[in-house]
């Protein structure tokens, strides 16, 4: 199992290998072949980025039965996916802006998968050899939009909604991995990625038939029961075993 990592270094965003307490910076992107630079910076939550330039984030809803009960709706009979824009990515510590325009705004747990190969057409066991790493993603909402508009464009592509981090964890495999959101120290959300409906080889295959997924792009595989408001003032943590715990804070919007 290998920890990787976006950082940010006095030449700009490099990709690190976390080696115990240091960031060993790297020439590439991880997924490219791990080629070490032979510079090494202490470890420091303070200049870890969104871990991966992706061309798009491509989501799965309502991809766990217990969700999909809370939100009145039945499962679906193959994956239910949704772009999320680039520029709603938020990285590890960085507040959640909360819309004026809404007044419900949920955190949602979720594991993330980040491509490492160009896939396209691609059936169960070439998507499941092109998953380079897993990752947590806070897929915030504002649920008051997503009930009143149908779709989920604006609801989930608010500036920052799209929680990311802090690391991307490479030869680990997914299943059966603890996924817990806490909000404040209280727990949210608790459940396990066995609860997945559709599994990430399903699911990376499904997309790939559609659109072209690129390196470093993320596949985000539905969050589970238990969504619920955050606030002003609130910490939310997304915690999944052995991947590691993104935390951000909320925040109002200042204009």
């Amino acid at each position: 199992m290998k920890r990787f990592a976006r950082i940010q270094t006095s030449v700009g965003p490099r990709y690190a290998l976390v080696e115990g307490r240091n960031f060993e910076v790297l020439a590439n992107a991880p997924w490219t072949g791990i080629q070490k630079t032979g510079l090494k910076l202490p470890f420091s939550e303070d200049i870890i980025l969104v871990p991966t330039e992706a061309s798009k984030v491509v989501a799965v809803g309502r991809n766990n039965k217990k969700h999909a009960q809370e939100m009145g709706k039945s499962a679906p009979e193959e994956p239910l996916i949704f772009l999320i824009s680039p520029s709603a990515l938020n990285g590890h510590k960085q507040p959640i802006v909360l819309p004026r325009e809404s007044n419900e705004v949920h955190h949602e747990a979720e594991l993330a998968l980040i491509i490492g190969k160009e896939l396209k057409k691609a059936d169960e066991q070439k998507a499941k050899e092109a998953i380079f790493g897993l990752t947590c993603f806070n897929d915030v909402t504002a649920r008051d939009i997503q009930r009143r508009e149908q779709q989920y464009t604006r609801a989930k592509n608010y500036d920052s909604f799209a929680c990311v981090g802090p690391f991307i964890v490479a030869e680990l495999a997914w299943e059966g991995l603890h996924i817990r959101c806490r909000v404040n120290g209280e727990l949210r959300q608790d459940g396990d990625t066995s609860e997945l409906i559709f599994s990430p080889p399903v699911v990376v295959a499904f997309i790939s038939n559609i659109m072209t997924l690129f390196p470093g792009d993320i596949v985000v595989m539905g969050t589970l029961a238990g969504t619920s408001p955050i606030t002003e003032g609130d910490v939310v943590e997304v915690d999944i075993e052995d991947v590691g715990v993104l935390q951000n804070p909320a925040t109002a919007a200042s204009t």
